[in-house]
């Protein structure tokens, strides 16, 4: 039997469109793999938080009990606390990373020596390369009571007596909101310099012409051009808004007790509720909540973008 010169003719076209973009299939493959083994094949653990897992059983064997592990979280005295505490440090993060990102970007961008320019980017993306466990020794080392520079120099200086940095709680949300911006906004910052960088200089140089100072330059033309990579990564941190740096909660205040108050966040509490019953579906349980919230709060921000201005919505 025959084939029709039609279906070779498709067979070879269809071989040569494989050909010519096999070199794009190989460079995508490692990242696949990464993404298949990483992000795809740990979802199977979710039934986790379903089950009140019994290793001498087996996961799959484990007895069902539905949504008990939920309550964990919401049972608790201590959960509106720590939803508090979430929501609200993940708001300032997003905001102040977000302007003050932009603010230094724009300065950077504006610098006209490229050894000065290079030194800057590297400077601020430094503390965003460091260990969250680093961080922690060096903030140590400023509010530590009895060696600290706070204690030990500033505050004399000023006439003040020591404080108690580890023992009282009111302190530790500007710390730690600052700690947060100075490690973390210099990854914003590179986006914001690559996206300002990509702006035609035309549109400056008749904004010049027609008399525009620096300020409206800003806010008419880079602010607009910069505005996708603005809502990408301000609803990447939206999507995540139920999320916490553990490293951050953890590691900086040094787990005190006395910190609770304002350093508790869902992260940090399902990780001690973990380590003290050694339950691992409710902490998978914390997992699943947080994932299902942050992306129900992508949608509808994508969706209030979407009505505001559809050619920035990311779908």
């Amino acid at each position: 039997m025959s084939t029709k010169p039609g279906v070779i003719d498709r067979r070879i076209s269809r071989f040569g469109r494989i050909k010519k973009w096999l070199p794009l299939y190989l460079m995508m493959l490692p990242g696949a793999i990464y993404i298949i083994v990483n992000n795809y094949i740990p979802m199977f653990g979710i039934m986790i938080a379903f089950k009140q897992v019994d290793f001498s059983k087996g996961i799959f064997a484990s007895d069902w009990i539905g949504l008990k592990n939920f309550e964990f979280l919401f049972a608790s005295e201590d959960a509106m606390i720590i939803t508090r505490n979430t929501i609200l440090y993940n708001a300032a993060f997003i905001v102040l990373n977000l302007v003050i990102g932009i603010i230094f970007a724009i300065f950077i961008c504006d610098v006209i020596n490229k050894r000065l320019k290079k030194l800057y980017q590297s400077a601020i993306l430094f503390p965003f390369l460091m260990s969250m466990v680093i961080v922690g020794y060096i903030v140590f080392a400023f509010f530590s009571m009895q060696n600290g520079i706070v204690n030990k120099s500033i505050l004399p200086a000023l006439g003040q007596e020591p404080i108690f940095w580890y023992n009282d709680p009111q302190y530790w949300p500007v710390i730690l909101i600052f700690v947060n911006t100075w490690k973390g906004v210099g990854y914003g910052c590179l986006i914001y310099i690559a996206a300002i960088n990509g702006i035609d200089p035309t549109y400056y140089e008749a904004a010049e012409l027609d008399g525009a100072g620096k300020l409206k330059q800003i806010w008419h033309i880079t602010l607009p051009c910069i505005l996708p990579s603005i809502i990408t990564l301000t609803l990447l941190g939206v999507g995540r808004i139920f999320y916490s740096d553990f490293g951050l909660f953890y590691q900086v205040p040094r787990d005190s007790g006395m910190l609770y108050a304002t350093t508790n966040v869902i992260d940090t509490y399902v990780y001690r509720g973990l380590m003290r019953q050694g339950n691992i579906g409710m902490s998978s349980a914390a997992g699943v909540y947080q994932s299902v919230v942050g992306f129900l709060l992508v949608l509808v921000s994508n969706l209030v973008v979407r009505k505001i201005s559809k050619e920035n919505a990311l779908f």
